[in-house]
């Protein structure tokens, strides 16, 4: 790997831990959040949505219609 290649690997791992640690603690604002949502879409991060999985809390919070909502939840 090239030095510059290690160096991206490096400050991208600096830069999970960090979001990591935020949301961890509680302190990540509205555009920490929004910046480690958009680091994993940029990196084709997906999560599957069930039932048994804190993802499906999250959903069951929002405050969207229930219209359209079993088709992004597996059965």
């Amino acid at each position: 790997m090239s030095d510059n290649n290690e160096k991206l690997h490096g400050l991208q791992d600096l830069l999970i831990d960090e979001f990591i640690t935020r949301i961890q603690s509680g302190d990540a604002t509205p555009s920490d959040l929004n910046a480690a949502r958009q680091l994993l879409k940029d990196n084709n991060i997906h999560a599957a949505v069930k039932n048994d999985n804190p993802m499906a809390n999250l959903v069951s919070i929002l405050p969207f219609n229930d219209e359209g909502v079993d088709k992004v939840m597996e059965q």
